[in-house]
């Protein structure tokens, strides 16, 4: 993950789990008594927190009530949760607007047609909001979002003319307009009664057009990027991360898919079982990055693979990037196909190597030979690295097989990074001399094995599924522990299903396992431990003494179940849609770019809509309050 890929990563830090739609409500009713409690004067404090409840809280609830139902019937999506926490949030900002008002006209001696002004610019803003919100989320038109956005301003706007006494201006007749059927002005705190007359309207209209066409122009504006470049709004990625992130939806699949690219990747699988045909361990290894983040595309690939297999499963990381992610989770469902068609073409084998480890410059390889095939696990430790590009890894599987190996498995141990941190990043990409390093050391590793005399094969698992969760930086596969035995040669493969690993994890891992000759670490890169932050590595929340006592002691558990085994190997291709080349940085770019430029614009557009409805209301009360 490069550095601008982590920080889009990091916007899930402004996501928060949306609260029950009941929770909000009553937070508002809430409010809203405690506004009326604070702002009316009369002599029965309860009477102030009902009058507040009243004529805060009604608007308030039918707004979280009816916009769902609105919305979804002109094609939204908006939910009930999401709608009364927007209600909740809306009615904050008119509280806290009155509030700021009455301070001002106290501090500068203004009069009471200051703070009713300021109300008609708060329920404006509202709408602003509320008409913002509605098109991110629900992805209609602007126009037809404004009826949804429009009921809590409306529904406050109802309620100050039927209490407010506005009624009494308006005759027909020569008397007052169904005055006896909707005005209740007596029934109102003083500080409404005969205060707020029929105009105010008119301007509180005028002022809600000002402010749809201020939304409006801030959303093409933050959208026009993103259009020429990725040919997508932003306004579907903005929909789909919020839906992720805080209620667990699909919407950002949909988003992924109009980005998406085919791509042949093979899927190549390593199967161990035992005389009697039962099998006892299986290495899923298909050619893609199990992201890009929770369970969307193939962040929780490992477990779905895991799902497929027999025996134990395994499902290590490939030599694959960001640019390698699958777009939806239905793609999975290729894959697994693809490694089911290679398990049914195994030819197994009851011999292999010893193990072998090589060095290149900072790659380090472990491997063994299967008959012709041969299992190849890499890595850059204790250097810092992260994702292995797609090329490298081909151009190092094709450079072992050059020793008349047939087929390749080759690994990225992916176990030793410091997150984001340092000028460099970690990437093997092509044309560094870490590349060059892997791709040599795969031709001369694969020139020992082929070399290697074989033996009678020997294998050996245990699993722990751990008490972490992903919260600790751990997935539901826990560690998975396998341990390869030929000619008295014992190589351990250790398992943990993670993204990375802290500095120096590794090596201590190594350093406290006994018992066997050789050990390699490798961890699954799987990304449902993402949705927490950016990083999330192995070691950094649990207690590392802990998880290096538990693969110490899984290991021996291994060492204790040795037995005779087979092994085969076989590779096939899975045709399926990935982000593409360079998709996820140019995504991730324009995400950052988004949160500095979008809260600069917003700045500039809020100040532009407030001036243009403090002015209107100035010049049309004839000066100043």
């Amino acid at each position: 993950m490069t550095e601008t890929q982590g920080d889009l990563a990091g916007l899930s830090r402004f996501i928060f789990q949306t609260p029950r739609w009941y929770a909000s409500i009553a937070l508002s009713l809430a409010l809203a008594a405690v506004t009326g409690w604070l702002a009316f004067d009369s002599a029965f404090p309860l009477d102030d927190a009902w009058r507040g409840v009243f004529f805060v809280g009604v608007p308030t609830v039918t707004a979280g009530v009816l916009t769902p139902y609105i919305d979804r019937a002109l094609g939204g999506q908006l939910t009930r949760d999401r709608s009364a926490l927007l209600a909740l949030a809306c009615a904050l900002l008119v509280v806290v607007t009155l509030l700021a008002a009455a301070i001002l006209s106290v501090g500068l001696g203004l009069s009471q047609q200051f703070i009713l002004d300021a109300l008609l610019i708060a329920l404006a803003a509202i709408f602003a909001l509320r008409l913002l919100v509605l098109v991110a989320v629900s992805r209609q038109p602007p126009l037809q979002a404004t009826l949804p956005a429009s009921v809590q301003t409306v529904a406050a706007a109802v309620m100050l003319f039927v209490y407010s006494g506005s009624l009494h201006y308006l005759e027909v007749g020569g008397g007052p307009l169904v005055q006896t059927i909707l005005a209740r002005p007596e029934q109102a705190p003083i500080e409404l009664q005969n205060s707020i007359y029929p105009f105010d309207f008119v301007m509180l209209a005028v002022i809600c057009v000002v402010h749809a066409v201020a939304v409006w122009a801030f959303l093409a504006a933050i959208d026009r990027p993103w259009r020429s470049s990725l040919g997508v709004s932003v306004l579907d990625f903005i929909q789909g991360f919020i839906g992720h992130v805080a209620e667990g939806s699909r919407e950002l699949e949909t988003f992924f898919e109009e980005l998406g690219e085919e791509a042949i990747v093979p899927v190549t699988v390593l199967s161990f079982r035992r005389p009697g045909g039962e099998e006892k361990a299986r290495i899923t290894l298909p050619m893609i990055h199990p992201g890009p983040m929770g369970e969307i595309g193939g962040g929780n690939l490992p477990v779905r693979l895991a799902e497929r297999t027999d025996g134990l499963a395994f499902a290590p990381h490939a030599t694959a990037g960001h640019d390698f992610n699958l777009v939806t989770e239905s793609e999975v469902e290729t894959i697994c196909e693809a490694a089911e068609r290679a398990y049914q073409e195994i030819e197994y084998t009851t011999t292999a190597s010893a193990g072998v480890r090589t060095a290149e410059g900072d790659a380090t390889l472990t491997g063994h030979a299967f008959g012709d095939d041969a299992l190849v696990v890499n890595t850059f430790a204790p250097t810092f690295a992260d994702d292995v590009a797609y090329a490298v890894g081909l151009s190092a599987a094709a450079e072992a097989r050059t020793s008349s190996l047939e087929t390749v498995l080759l690994v990225d141990a992916h176990n030793c990074n410091n997150g984001l941190d340092g000028p460099d990043l970690g990437h093997i990409v092509p044309g560094s001399q870490r590349s060059f390093d892997l791709i040599a050391g795969a031709g001369h590793l694969g020139e020992r094995l082929t070399r290697a005399d074989q033996h009678p094969l020997r294998l050996g698992i245990a699993h722990d599924e751990t008490p972490w969760d992903p919260e600790d930086g751990i997935g539901p596969l826990g560690i998975r522990t396998a341990v390869v035995e030929s000619g008295g040669h014992r190589t351990a493969y250790v398992l943990v299903d993670g993204n990375n690993m802290e500095p120096g994890l590794r090596d201590r891992i190594v350093a406290a396992i006994d018992g066997v000759d050789l050990v390699e670490v490798m961890t699954s890169d799987t990304h449902i431990v993402n949705t927490v932050e950016a990083e999330n590595q192995v070691g950094q929340a649990l207690p590392e003494a802990e998880l290096v006592e538990r693969i110490a002691s899984l290991v021996e558990a291994a060492v204790e179940d040795i037995e005779p085994v087979e092994a085969g190997m076989a590779s096939e291709t899975a045709e399926v849609t990935v982000f593409g080349n360079d998709r996820t940085e140019t995504l991730a770019s324009h995400a950052n770019a988004m949160i500095p430029m979008g809260a600069a614009l917003a700045v500039v557009f809020v100040t532009a809509v407030l001036s243009v409805s403090v002015l209107i209301f100035a010049f049309v009360s004839g000066g100043p309050w």
